[in-house]
């Protein structure tokens, strides 16, 4: 959604994405640890021509949250098996478009950005069964991506108006007192919780370098982590404080203040890797790639 305006964000952003063929989502085992890691057999669990993107591991780490687009250009939360071999709907609105549907900490359903009626985009709360509940905060628009850190403190990346990229904010926002604050401009889409602590980290552009930062959300204080090798962006953080980051069809792995190859997705079939999640017990990995050619 970089350097695109509200009523062309992420809805058309979407629909871009799948015009070029779309995108399938795969889901691997991560085995071992520490330089020992490594990545099992990745299977396609939506296999289809069209665009499904933007996963989060359901809590239990047994399905998948994620968003399709059906030939009509509709925009739904879907719910997939990491087999794949169980899939159902959990959205329908008649008008409204959901897109990135994520659990919410409490358990009680999950939160996803909403293509309103209007264009308006705000982050919405729905049960389980995809029933729209409540706007989270209500004032706070143009949303495009969050991240929940708790009960009550998201991450959000709110877009420019009009459009320059290095006007795209991150936003921390408590859905409890309703408490906005602006951290940083200029920022990417991918988020990732730090696990153990109340932090968060996102992609900072400062022309056409990326770096990596940290938001650590009781203070609301942001560092540098580490400058990210061109194209990459999309990263998850494993619980031994080491993160796996994706660009240019290859997965790194940063560790003790060094980044090395991972994993050449490539090699695997795999290309234009474009998102990744993580289940909350860290053992398997969700990874977005463009859909593979017959």
């Amino acid at each position: 959604m970089r350097g695109i305006g509200v009523v062309l964000s992420t809805m058309l952003l979407a629909t871009a994405l799948g015009a070029q063929g779309g995108t399938d989502i795969w889901v691997g085992e991560l085995r071992g640890s520490g330089s020992a890691l490594s990545l099992g057999d990745l299977r396609n669990v939506t296999r289809r021509a069209g665009y499904d993107n933007q996963p989060q591991f359901a809590p239990d780490g047994r399905a998948l949250l994620f968003t399709r687009i059906e030939a009509d250009g509709r925009a739904d939360s879907w719910r997939v098996t990491v087999d794949g071999r169980m899939l159902s709907q959990l959205t329908r609105t008649a008008v409204e478009q959901e897109y990135s549907p994520t659990p919410m900490p409490d358990g009680n359903g999950f939160s996803a950005i909403v293509v309103e009626a209007d264009s308006t985009q705000r982050l919405w709360a729905y049960d389980w069964n995809g029933v729209p509940q409540r706007p989270i905060v209500p004032a706070l628009k143009p949303v495009g991506y969050h991240v929940w850190v708790g009960l009550g403190n998201i991450g959000a990346f709110v877009l420019s108006q009009p459009t320059p990229r290095d006007a795209n904010a991150l936003v921390l926002m408590n859905s409890q007192t309703e408490r906005v604050d602006t951290l940083a401009r200029g920022i990417g889409r991918a988020f990732a919780r730090v696990p153990g602590r109340e932090a968060f980290t996102f992609v900072h552009f400062h022309g056409d370098t990326a770096v990596l930062g940290e938001v650590d959300v009781r203070t609301r204080g942001v560092r540098r982590v580490v400058v990210l090798p061109r194209g990459a962006e999309y990263h998850v953080w494993l619980a031994d404080g080491s993160a796996i980051i994706s660009g240019n069809g290859v997965l790194y792995r940063w560790a003790e203040g060094r980044l090395e190859t991972f994993v050449d997705l490539r090699s695997r079939g795999i290309r234009d890797v474009s998102r990744l999640a993580l289940s909350a017990d860290g053992t398997h990995l969700a990874i977005v790639g463009a859909d593979q050619q017959p």
